[in-house]
């Protein structure tokens, strides 16, 4: 590959600084690497550690009961459920926020509210999508290109993983790295729903989140390999948990 070099008596004041240093592309990486963390990190304020998306209801039903049955489910969850379906819109969704294809992002919008199994699910999807909104207002100037994109789809409403694909996009990341950040945030938070509904310990959750970690690079790469007609949302059982917790006598997580 041929270098190129630029004589810098050239510039001028107005000319726009573009990366010319080895120590800009390591900070641009960090930089990505940083806003992944942020985004996966369970102190982000959409509320996702409210709900247990099934799991507590298996554990009253007794499918899920001890470390070994809360890990399998949790694996079949990430690659049958969550890399088939929501992993799989924002990997489609990251892109089209790049290119400012409202019509296509409206489109991933509507098909992930409309596949929504129970109403316990809708309202997890619309709730976590409003508040990804509303911290993107929080944060002024740091949020508003985030606010600026999500007003202009004109959402109604944003379903949480379009949302967040947005403030993804927004990262620099790549698309791999903001997937496994996604998959790393969901797993964290059904961890922890195991290890209040079971209940475990935090040595258990630890291994659990240490199995479902390796799961992910696969469940990535398999999203990323999904077209339209490819995605799914058909899960039975876990939607006939869902339905039963929403009455559900006594319950630790939000319906």
């Amino acid at each position: 590959m041929a270098t190129i070099t630029m004589d810098t008596t050239m510039v001028t004041a107005t000319t726009p600084r573009m990366p010319t240093t080895t120590a800009d592309a390591p900070a641009s990486v960090a930089a990505g690497l940083l806003h992944t963390l942020w985004l996966a990190s369970p102190a982000l304020p959409v509320g996702g550690f409210s709900y247990s998306e099934g799991l507590e209801a298996a554990v009253d039903a007794g499918l899920v009961h001890d470390e070994a049955s809360a890990a399998g489910w949790l694996t079949d969850q990430l690659q049958l459920s969550l890399a088939r379906s929501d992993l799989a819109v924002v990997a489609q969704a990251i892109p089209a926020w790049r290119a400012d294809d409202l019509a296509r992002i409206r489109a991933l919008n509507e098909w992930v509210l409309s596949t929504r199994e129970t109403q316990e699910f809708r309202l997890q999807t619309e709730q976590m999508g409003r508040s990804l909104q509303a911290w993107a207002q929080s944060l002024g100037a740091l949020g508003g290109d985030v606010l600026q994109r999500l007003q202009a789809a004109d959402l109604q409403p944003p379903a949480y993983p379009v949302a967040m694909a947005c403030a993804a996009a927004a990262s620099g990341a790549a698309l791999a790295d903001s997937l496994a950040g996604f998959a790393f945030g969901w797993a964290e938070n059904m961890v922890q729903a195991a290890i209040k509904s079971v209940p475990l310990g935090q040595s258990a959750g630890q291994r659990m989140l240490a199995r479902l970690v390796a799961d992910i690079p696969e469940a990535v790469a398999h999203a990323m390999s999904l077209g339209d007609d490819d995605r799914q949302a058909f899960t039975p059982l876990l939607a006939i948990l869902s339905a039963r917790h929403e009455t559900q006598y006594s319950r630790l997580f939000r319906s």
